[in-house]
């Protein structure tokens, strides 16, 4: 039987205040965290709900310097983008803080010296690289070098984003500093860190043992991680921009920001109320922790301390994706917040329902602009707009508003009647075990059952006959709609205040839904309104037109700033052997049994002979045909799948890594010579 509080704690990830936040932030952890927030609410639940900006760590750093700003100018700007975009998007957090408050920084201080003076803490000294022109130890973000399974030159210290290797800066080759330019030097540094593996034991216990109900995504990922095996974790890194390591001998170290961050909950609950212990400190309280669910090492730290209670679970998300690709905030390949609010105003709630109805709950799931507009248009409007509109209309025009008693009920009432006070039931297991996709599918069958109801009964025409009937039918479908008003709140709170408004009565609770008396007869409702809009074919494109010309500027800004260096000098009579010509290709076929491979005939205008080229992924054969090309006509022969390859084609690479012919501008004789 599963244990009554008096209590409940919300806790949601601290977004990273470098940057805004996108439609995959949303779908994994906010909108879930707010639905479960809003039903409690409407249980009469005694909760809290916190959040805030997470603003240390070196990528802040990284960006700050790129603009030549402080950190914290970088993170004041995304802390106010990111707060007002969740207050715009609805979410109802109690407080929205930061991390560079003072009541944090006083808070992660005292938490690491509880840790520190009880001896929980290891310290460990290692080499790491230190720029001695700019004196000072480097974060692995701040080394480049060449990337030893891709070759390219510009990889970091902890990822190749060209190949997406992971990395450690002493895997680069010819590493150097990205602060100087530098050659960086090994030098020694000492660190604290969090024994993890002392305490594997009491998470292998608390989580697979204790916790099999979590989601099987998230427990089976805890136990891949346990059943790894757990290591040190240093609490403390070299930076200039951090909560200060709280102890003597610590000038220049900082908090890391894995440990500092989720401190973040604590002390925004400070900042909340003075009544912060009893959310924190008393087994009443369930701490719920909408996290990713590879962030699991908070518990670790708490049971540390000592002093706080423990997450009752971490409902986290797998990811979402964006028309078919990974999200990428370095391409700019993603939908975000702050730009959808004004772009599509009024629309909160489309975007709500989008995300929870498509969340990615257990394994990845894909948000495409058409779906967008499809569930908009087929579930929004066609069903729940339809049904409330259809319902509030006619009790207009038939009864000026005025809400008409419910009479004589049939058999088909009492079986829709029926069918409704089932749902509440399996809406709220839905939610309270975080399967929010099908706990919004039970929302939306108030409105589901209310249109069938409409549709079955057609009180259009059964007015003309039994105007007594149609009293009852109205009666019955408010009342649904004022049920749906309640159903719908946590998903889409906008909609169903609107809702409420058109029906003109007061926000109910969560327990009169399922009752058929939720508004009394003679009651005069309000002006009906359209819940939600038809969205069209051009604004759709719109949108994805501007997801990809954003991605192709951000990879032509890159490609210019990432030039190839210029190769070792050559002489003029190097230069001269090179017989380049300008020619004309008169055939090309794909070569069998390769993705890359064409097969094209070459008039070079001294012959004509085959050459072998890898850009069938770019052009089709029919495309090739008569356009003329630049060939190195003296390379030497080269076997290639069995066919002779004499010559190359000249291409260049675009911004977007595709291989482009170059071309003469004007169509010129074969054979012409370039020199």
């Amino acid at each position: 039987m599963s244990k009554e509080y008096k209590r409940y704690l919300i806790t949601s990830a601290l977004p990273y205040a470098n940057g805004p936040v996108h439609i995959g932030h949303l779908a994994g952890v906010y909108v879930p965290s707010d639905i479960y927030t809003r039903y409690l609410r409407l249980k009469g639940h005694d909760v809290i709900s916190v959040c805030g900006s997470d603003e240390h760590g070196v990528p802040i750093t990284i960006k700050a310097r790129k603009e030549g700003i402080t950190p914290q100018q970088v993170v004041d700007r995304y802390h106010e983008i990111i707060e007002r975009s969740f207050r715009r998007l609805g979410m109802s957090f109690d407080i929205y803080s930061r991390t560079s408050s003072p009541t944090h920084r006083a808070t992660a201080a005292d938490f690491f010296r509880k840790l520190y003076d009880e001896g929980k803490f290891i310290e460990q000294t290692s080499e790491q690289f230190y720029d001695e022109e700019a004196q000072t130890f480097l974060a692995d973000r701040y080394i480049i070098g060449t990337c030893p399974h891709c070759q390219n030159e510009k990889a970091y210290g902890d990822q190749c984003e060209k190949c997406g290797s992971t990395l450690s800066s002493n895997e680069l080759i010819n590493p150097r500093s990205a602060v100087s330019g530098a050659v960086p030097v090994k030098r020694e540094t000492k660190h604290w860190y969090l024994p993890l593996d002392k305490y594997e034991q009491f998470l292998r216990e608390w989580i697979l043992e204790g916790h099999k109900e979590w989601k099987s995504n998230v427990y089976g990922q805890c136990k891949s991680w346990l059943d790894l095996g757990l290591q040190p974790r240093a609490v403390s890194r070299d930076l200039d921009w951090g909560i200060p390591v709280p102890v003597e001998g610590a000038e220049g170290k900082v908090l890391y920001v894995w440990f500092d961050a989720p401190i973040g909950y604590i002390s925004a609950t400070k900042d909340l109320t003075p009544d912060w212990e009893k959310y924190w400190k008393s087994e009443d309280t369930k701490m719920v922790h909408f996290i990713g669910k590879d962030n699991i090492v908070f518990p670790a730290m708490l049971k540390a301390h000592g002093d706080y209670i423990l997450p009752e679970n971490v409902p986290a998300n797998e990811f979402l994706n964006l028309e078919g690709d990974k999200i990428s905030t370095s391409q700019n390949w993603a939908v975000w917040l702050h730009e959808y609010l004004d772009e599509f105003p009024g629309k909160e709630d489309v975007l709500r329902y989008v995300l929870c109805a498509n969340a990615p709950e257990t394994k990845d799931n894909d948000f495409t602009w058409k779906d967008f507009q499809s569930r908009n248009n087929s579930e929004l409007v066609a069903v729940l707009g339809n049904f409330v509109n259809r319902a509030l209309v006619l009790t207009k025009k038939y009864y000026d508003g005025v809400v008409p008693a419910c009479g004589q009920m049939t058999d088909y009432d009492k079986a829709t009647i029926d069918e409704l006070q089932k749902i509440k039931a399996s809406l709220e297991r839905n939610i309270e075990t975080y399967h929010f996709r099908e706990a919004l599918k039970d929302a939306m069958a108030y409105s589901r059952i209310g249109n069938k109801y409409l549709a079955d009964t057609e009180p259009w025409k059964v007015v003309k006959t039994d105007p007594e009937r149609v009293k009852t039918i109205l009666n019955i479908a408010l009342q649904i709609t004022a049920n749906t008003a309640i159903a719908i709140e946590p998903f889409m709170p906008f909609s169903a205040e609107k809702m409420l408004k058109m029906l003109a009565v007061e926000k109910f609770s969560w327990e009169q839904l399922g009752s058929m008396e939720l508004i009394a007869a003679g009651h005069t409702i309000g002006q009906a309104e359209l819940l939600f809009e038809k969205i069209e074919d051009d604004v759709i494109q719109k949108q994805l037109d501007k997801l990809e010309a954003a991605r192709r500027a951000k990879l032509e800004a890159e490609a210019a700033q990432n030039v190839t260096e210029q190769k070792a000098e050559v002489s003029f009579d190097d230069f001269q052997k090179m017989d380049i010509r300008v020619s004309t290709i008169l055939a090309a076929e794909k070569v069998a049994k390769t993705k890359k491979l064409l097969k094209l005939s070459i008039d070079t205008g001294i012959d004509k002979r085959t050459i072998v080229s890898g850009i069938a992924e770019y052009y089709t054969p029919e495309e090739l045909v008569g356009r003329q090309v630049l060939v190195l006509a003296n390379l030497a022969p080269r076997e290639i799948k069995g066919i002779e390859s004499r010559g190359m084609i000249l291409m260049a690479e675009d911004a977007l890594g595709r291989l482009v012919l170059v071309q003469p501008e004007d169509k010129t004789m074969a054979g012409a010579m370039i020199g």
